[in-house]
């Protein structure tokens, strides 16, 4: 470990720098994630989302519900929908949908005791009594793992949203926002693990101030 800390450390500071012009919030987000495998290398999966904090209180309860086939070690395709209805201190504002496609690269690049992980994610959304067609997004992320203490891991990503075209609520194209994090992970059982850390995102803002959500992460997820 002590050999890949200075790259991590390095990595990390990068990522989480900010510019100090940002409008910040204090947030909360739990998840909880189903995996269950199916015949023929078929995976069905279940996330759930729930998001709070700042003045806008408890805002979000994102629901994915996805399809997905392992076609190698590396290489797994996904299918699926979210639904994603959204408040304001509890007080329900709209709701979107989002039909999502997504490739995942586990661990396809190893140096030493870190693992390399990739993930590339199609979305088209839609927001119930808004037009202007579909909003489409694209949200790479990279992500290294390293074992950390006994059977728990440490690991940091980085994803990048991309807005692909501009519409009603969508109206700037290019990177829109980022997200940072930083957490542990390890294992309950041989069906459960638990994972918790840090994530920064930051929100690029077109001739204003960017914004950043200081999030602290708590994940709970079972495989059969």
């Amino acid at each position: 470990m002590r050999k890949f800390a200075p790259a991590l450390l390095a990595i990390t500071s990068f990522w989480f720098a900010a510019p100090a012009l940002a409008s910040e919030d204090t947030q909360n987000w739990e998840t909880v994630t189903v995996n269950i495998g199916l015949p023929d290398r078929f995976k069905l999966q279940n996330e759930t989302v729930v998001r709070s904090g700042g003045p806008k209180g408890f805002y979000e309860v994102e629901s994915n519900l996805m399809v997905g086939r392992k076609l190698d070690k590396v290489v797994t395709v996904w299918l699926g929908y979210t639904f994603d209805p959204q408040y304001n201190k509890g007080t329900f504002v709209l709701r979107e949908h989002r039909f999502r496609q997504q490739i995942n690269f586990d661990n396809f690049l190893k140096l030493g005791n870190v693992k390399i992980s990739g993930r590339l994610r199609l979305e088209e959304r839609w927001r119930e009594g808004i037009g202007g067609g579909a909003a489409w997004r694209l949200r790479p992320q990279i992500k290294a793992s390293m074992p950390f203490i006994g059977k728990t891991a440490l690991s940091v990503s980085h994803e990048s949203f991309i807005d692909l075209n501009t519409n009603t609520f969508q109206k700037v194209g290019g990177e829109e926002r980022m997200r940072n994090a930083i957490y542990v992970s390890a294992p309950l059982n041989k069906k459960f693990s638990i994972e918790f850390g840090y994530l920064n995102q930051h929100g690029f803002v077109r001739n204003g101030p960017d914004t950043s959500d200081h999030v602290l992460t708590l994940g709970l997820t079972a495989s059969f």
